[in-house]
């Protein structure tokens, strides 16, 4: 027994170290706190994100986070669990949250990890951040809305929930 723990302790790798390699190729500036955490701020179209990589070893889980830069207004906090709704019902992959500590939306998705780094953990990885990002981007106008200073309403944040068919 003691040596197939012996074997596991040998491969078994950190995915955080994998994500280092993939920010260090987008030339991303990134803050290793320590063995668990590992934060990035990326600039998108509108605004800017953070994303926070938290590993969990003991369940050989990768969390994703991707908070905006922005914060959801108390005059709009009921109409912004309403749009959560609908937006996390359009998800195939994490949800989004607003924390009630910060206020601040966040999409999340925790991915399952083998144990040891491959080309299929850093494709892996690279498609998380990926995806993250783009449904950021979706989504950023419909939390634009709800961060703004005025209240907002429903008609109109149902327009900026619609996904448009191309690009200007």
């Amino acid at each position: 027994m003691r040596e197939q723990t012996e074997l596991y302790n040998d491969i078994h790798t950190n995915p955080l170290d994998c994500v280092e390699d993939i920010l260090q190729s987008h030339n991303w500036i990134y803050d290793r706190t320590n063995n668990q955490s590992l934060r990035v701020d990326v600039a998108g179209k509108a605004c800017n994100y953070a994303i926070i990589f938290s590993w969990h070893e003991h369940m050989n889980v990768l969390q994703l986070a991707c908070e905006y830069d922005m914060i959801v207004t108390p005059e709009n906090a009921q109409l912004c669990a309403s749009a959560l709704m609908d937006i996390n019902e359009k998800l195939w992959m994490g949800h989004y949250e607003v924390p009630s500590d910060n206020n601040k939306p966040r999409y999340r998705y925790t991915a399952l990890m083998n144990d040891e780094y491959s080309k299929t953990q850093y494709a892996q990885i690279e498609t998380l951040v990926d995806v993250c990002l783009t449904q950021c981007e979706r989504f950023q106008p419909v939390f634009e809305l709800l961060c703004n200073e005025r209240a907002t309403d429903i008609g109109t944040l149902s327009f900026a929930m619609m996904e448009p068919a191309g690009e200007s």
